[in-house]
């Protein structure tokens, strides 16, 4: 069976769900409508994935659809609602035995209240990364940025790295992240320079030091992502998290594969990913180079 066979039977599929909530539901016209426009969205969805029937459709499609929905600035709330009617759709296409189980029924949907944290576009990340002279402090500011964004690292993670945690060679850094858990996490070309510009005339073990060279804190590099964004002109208040955010977004839209991001990022799960496959490191190295924008030389 064709791909445009298979879209003409899934689309048949929700126009006979629409009925049913018309005819042995009494649904009112808007809800129906409502229903419609939602599941004309997860059919584009299952378009782009090359879906050709819902039993393909797993909860970690879902989970993408899902945020592919939050960075198109979709409220909450519509967000909800687009889950519900989906979780309808699954259960009429299982209680009618065309579907033998549910993916949507335990996913989490987001709260209503839940600001969504605010995500730096890619030209923002760059005039916080442009240098403003050639001294020992800037180089240091510019390569920690480089590295929280280029690794998506975490604030606390970035200061506790160590001289022989980075391996310019075969491009990864030793990680340690939250419960001691050990991740190698690659390196992109933009950081390695930004390091080995750092490294410059290091003699310390700690990678990242401060004028007295003791290990920069997690405050000071809270300072310095908030100045450096006033100075590159940036309205939002600024904060290292956001660094990674970035990261895991732009990570995630250009690769569109939630498990090599969860990977990318040290986490175990992803608040409301159920499914989790671990990739090994020369794969998510694959994935990275064609993915991150500050994988490759300029």
């Amino acid at each position: 069976m064709n791909f445009k066979k298979t879209r003409v039977i899934l689309h048949k599929q929700i126009t006979n769900f629409i009925q049913y909530l018309k005819v042995e539901r009494h649904y009112a016209i808007n809800t129906q409508q409502a229903y419609k426009r939602d599941l004309e969205k997860l059919l584009v969805f299952t378009h782009k994935k090359s879906l050709s029937q819902w039993s393909n459709l797993t909860s970690e499609h879902l989970n993408l659809f899902v945020m592919e929905l939050r960075h198109q600035d979709i409220s909450a709330r519509t967000i909800r609602r687009n889950l519900s009617s989906i979780r309808g759709f699954l259960t009429y296409l299982v209680n009618h035995e065309q579907l033998s189980d549910n993916c949507a029924i335990h996913l989490q949907s987001p709260k209503i209240d839940q600001n969504l944290p605010n995500i730096l576009n890619y030209d923002n990340i760059l005039l916080m990364l442009k240098p403003r002279s050639n001294t020992w402090l800037e180089l240091r500011d510019v390569a920690m940025i480089e590295v929280m964004y280029s690794c998506g690292l975490r604030v606390s993670e970035l200061v506790a790295l160590n001289v022989n945690d980075v391996d310019l060679n075969q491009g990864f850094l030793r990680v340690v992240g939250k419960g001691a858990k050990v991740r190698h996490t690659p390196v992109g070309k933009a950081a390695q320079q930004a390091i080995s510009r750092c490294l410059f005339d290091h003699s310390n073990h700690v990678l990242f030091v401060n004028r007295k060279q003791q290990r920069v804190s997690v405050r000071a590099v809270q300072n310095i992502v908030k100045k450096r964004a006033l100075k590159a002109g940036i309205k939002v208040n600024v904060y290292p998290h956001m660094l990674r955010h970035a990261a895991a977004t732009h990570f995630l839209q250009s690769s569109h594969d939630l498990r090599s991001t969860q990977e990318f990022l040290g986490h175990s799960s992803i608040k409301s990913t159920q499914v989790y496959t671990h990739l090994d490191f020369l794969e998510l190295s694959k994935v990275y180079d064609q993915c991150h924008p500050r994988a490759k030389k300029s």
